[in-house]
């Protein structure tokens, strides 16, 4: 007998037991057996499912996903990062950053590391607006950085986005390192 028979195997069991019948026999276990436990016979229901995808899996466990390091870059992978000559927002400028590492091996860089960074050295500030809704806009600082706001238009209504030019794409990328310092401390 296999090992993927001898776990169907006990899943029968489980099976007969999480429905209140003798393994052994096939009776019907009496009402008063601790067998008909609502609480035992749920637990029993859960082990039958976890056999149930072992079992569909072939027997074999799925590896456990391994933990992902912290953000790190090389400076010969910044040098393929994908400029744009159109002004684009932080959420754009990470999701091109971390198109140049494996995030399965490593955590992704996020847009607030950035937006934090910029924040600390004056390039940009934060305010509420009339909803309550933080807001974060460019300094004069950041206007000569090439960091602006623009308004632009969804189905929802207008709203206004910090965008960045292509000097300001190239001085976050030039300023990495204290981005990740700064999101690490």
């Amino acid at each position: 007998m296999t090992e993927l028979e001898k776990i169907a195997y006990a899943k029968s069991y489980i099976d007969k037991l999480a429905n209140g019948i003798n393994p052994i026999d096939d009776q019907p276990a009496a009402q008063a057996d601790i067998i008909n436990n609502v609480r035992l016979s749920r637990c029993l229901f859960y082990v039958s499912d976890i056999l149930r995808q072992v079992i569909d899996a072939g027997g074999v466990k799925s590896p456990k996903k391994p933990s992902r390091v912290p953000f790190a870059i090389t400076q010969d992978k910044l040098a393929e990062f994908a400029f744009s000559d159109s002004p684009i927002p932080v959420s754009e400028i990470t999701k091109r950053i971390n198109a140049l590492i494996n995030t399965d091996m490593m955590k992704p860089i996020s847009y607030k590391y950035i937006t934090t960074w910029l924040i600390n050295i004056g390039a940009l500030f934060e305010e509420t607006d009339a909803s309550g809704k933080a807001k974060k806009l460019p300094t004069e600082d950041g206007g000569k950085l090439g960091i602006t706001s623009e308004m632009r238009t969804s189905p929802y209504g207008n709203y206004r986005v910090v965008v960045y030019n292509r000097d300001a794409q190239q001085f976050v990328i030039d300023n990495i390192d204290a981005i990740i310092a700064c999101a690490n401390s």
